[in-house]
């Protein structure tokens, strides 16, 4: 019980939440005192009654997203650590492929979009899947690449003078040494896969039943419906920090009473 007191008592968690307030309250300030129309800057107690009123129609379409963003990082994850673990393992293959993943990195993915999902228009679904796992596969690439070849050479020396194989190389000192770098993109990972997800259907412009949350912002914003854009993009900045600070966690789970980085005093 008092560990729990201690950290809601911690700077990390209320200074977020003060700044927030204070945030709030000069936002609802100014609207008061400027009176700027809600089709200009809707104050944060008229977003929050959109937020309620179009609950039912805002809540399927973040869920939408969010399937999207979920396949899309798996997907990421997946694939970026296989292909770092190709990288580690032949230098020539690293030197041939990974300027390539540069490439698809530094395309924008407005740019290419179009192309995906005119190549996909069969499924939408998956074209937009596709959209934020380019996003969204870069980053793991790169820093668990960077975790497999930062192996302390000490330790390596030690492996190869006990004879170990490749494989137990890799499994016993390479991918330990590099899980802190790997948890490190996926929590970049994870908000690059849903911006990934709302600029594909932002380009795609699909609706109906099906659509996700960027089309409510669009015809939101087209019909000058400004407070329910702001509720929809509040639904998607808080979803983005639910999943940075489900993967935080996470990362401190797995990292806790062995690396520096979530060791605490």
């Amino acid at each position: 019980m008092t560990n729990n007191k201690t950290k809601l008592l911690s700077p990390d968690v209320w200074a977020p939440v003060a700044v927030g307030i204070l945030v709030l309250v000069l936002w609802d300030v100014f609207v008061r005192f400027t009176n700027l129309p809600p089709y200009i800057l809707p104050g944060p107690i008229l977003v929050l009654q959109s937020l309620i009123a179009d609950w039912h129609e805002l809540l399927p379409s973040l869920l939408i997203t969010l399937q999207i963003t979920v396949i899309a990082f798996i997907a990421a994850a997946i694939s970026g650590l296989l292909i770092a673990i190709l990288f580690n393992q032949s230098k020539w293959i690293e030197r041939s492929l990974f300027p390539y993943a540069v490439i698809l990195q530094t395309t924008p993915i407005v740019a290419i979009a179009p192309l995906i999902i005119l190549w996909l228009k069969n499924n939408t679904f998956a074209a937009l899947v596709v959209c934020a796992w380019i996003v969204a596969f870069f980053p793991i690439v790169s820093n668990t690449t960077l975790g497999l070849n930062s192996v302390d050479r000490n330790l390596l020396n030690l492996f190869q003078l006990y004879k170990a194989s490749r494989w137990q190389t890799l499994l016993y000192l390479r991918l330990p040494s590099a899980m802190p770098y790997f948890l490190g993109g996926l929590k970049i990972s994870g908000g690059l896969a849903l911006i990934g997800a709302v600029v594909a259907e932002f380009v795609a412009g699909t609706g109906g039943a099906k659509s996700g949350i960027a089309y409510r912002i669009l015809i939101s914003s087209y019909n000058l419906q400004i407070p329910r854009m702001f509720a929809a993009l509040l639904l998607t900045t808080g979803l983005g920090v639910i999943i940075f600070l489900g993967l935080s966690y996470l990362s401190e789970f797995i990292l806790k009473n062995w690396h520096e980085s979530a060791t605490r005093q």
